[in-house]
């Protein structure tokens, strides 16, 4: 194992859906010598105070998944914040790493920096071959440019960093704000609520008919330390190569249209009203289905099915009082 239990690794964005899955995985395997911030301890848009805390802490081992992230709505109302956000939280954390002697790190990334009509499944070689999904861009642009950097750094530096790009993700800690969730969450609190209100109808963004892929976070953070335990030779291959980024798909395997996840879900949460779909709001990417024949090449496969993973939420959200859905849950 490449990573020792005692060393010292910080997990930025620790509350996270991602890095609290981390989290939870390096607890689970026995590690015990994690760092963590809340946004308020440390903002990773800030330079200066970046610097500091990996000069007074000496982190070993970095799980970059701090970002700042949202759904449909979110990015095309705040697509400034979106792009100057990941960028500032990006080149701080990279570069201060590798000052600081970093060798290893994983940046989190997400499946939107594909191109919009990209060939499907999505090999890791699409990447920058096509335009990208309007809505999502200043998002995705700022994630391509970390990927770079990953790689830029490998190749002058000799550092080892990986770039991951899930597929679309759900699970504990997730965001349930209607106007900044992913469609899952999303589409959780919609119905769960309408369950709650007896209403008769639930109305769902876009046509229905785009389909997409779903991971649990708790099968992405395995697959995470799967790869930052690596031996050397084996990451080398991934991080080290002239040709190609440092880039692996993590996906689950199989993808549903929205209006199969919509059904799912309400009968999951006992909605026995009527589904309907506002085409007047946007679709997004036709399809999305990663190709992730690379992380499986590692000996890693996802475990949690869809149907048990929305279950589990469901479940868990039931039993929440509704002004909890203010916040992330």
């Amino acid at each position: 194992m490449a990573i020792n239990l005692h060393s010292r690794i910080f997990v930025a964005g620790h509350r996270g859906l991602v890095g609290s899955a981390i989290l939870r995985a390096l607890r689970q395997t026995g590690y015990g010598n994690l760092l963590t911030r809340t946004r308020s301890e440390l903002d990773l848009r800030d330079e200066s105070s970046v610097r500091a805390f990996f000069r007074e802490h000496r982190p070993e081992y970095v799980f970059l998944a701090a970002a700042k992230v949202g759904g449909i709505a979110a990015n095309n109302d705040f697509p400034a914040d979106f792009v100057r956000d990941n960028l500032a939280i990006e080149m701080n954390v990279i570069d201060v790493a590798r000052e600081t002697g970093i060798e290893r790190m994983l940046f989190l990334g997400s499946s939107c920096i594909y191109p919009k009509l990209a060939l499907q499944p999505i090999p890791e070689s699409a990447l920058l071959t096509g335009p990208l999904e309007p809505t999502s861009r200043p998002y995705a642009v700022a994630k391509i440019a970390g990927i770079e950097m990953c790689w830029a750094f490998n190749r002058q530096y000799g550092t080892r960093y990986v770039a991951v790009m899930p597929t679309n993700l759900y699970g504990p800690g997730d965001n349930y704000d209607l106007h900044t969730s992913h469609v899952i969450p999303a589409l959780v609190r919609r119905f769960v609520e309408a369950c709650r209100d007896r209403a008769a109808e639930v109305i769902v963004w876009g046509s229905g008919t785009p389909r997409r892929e779903f991971l649990h976070s708790d099968d992405l953070a395995q697959a995470c330390l799967t790869l930052m335990t690596l031996p050397d030779d084996k990451l080398d291959s991934l991080a080290r190569s002239e040709e190609h980024p440092p880039l692996v798909n993590i996906g689950y395997g199989k993808d549903v249209t929205i209006a199969e996840l919509a059904q799912w879900i309400a009968e999951l949460s006992g909605f026995q009203g009527k589904i309907g779909f506002d085409k007047t709001k946007p679709d997004g990417t036709p399809r999305k289905l990663l190709d992730s024949s690379r992380m499986r090449s590692l000996g890693w496969a996802p475990r949690i099915s869809l149907r048990d993973g929305l279950q589990e939420i469901i479940r868990m959200i039931a039993t929440q009082p509704p002004q909890s859905f203010a916040f992330s849950v």
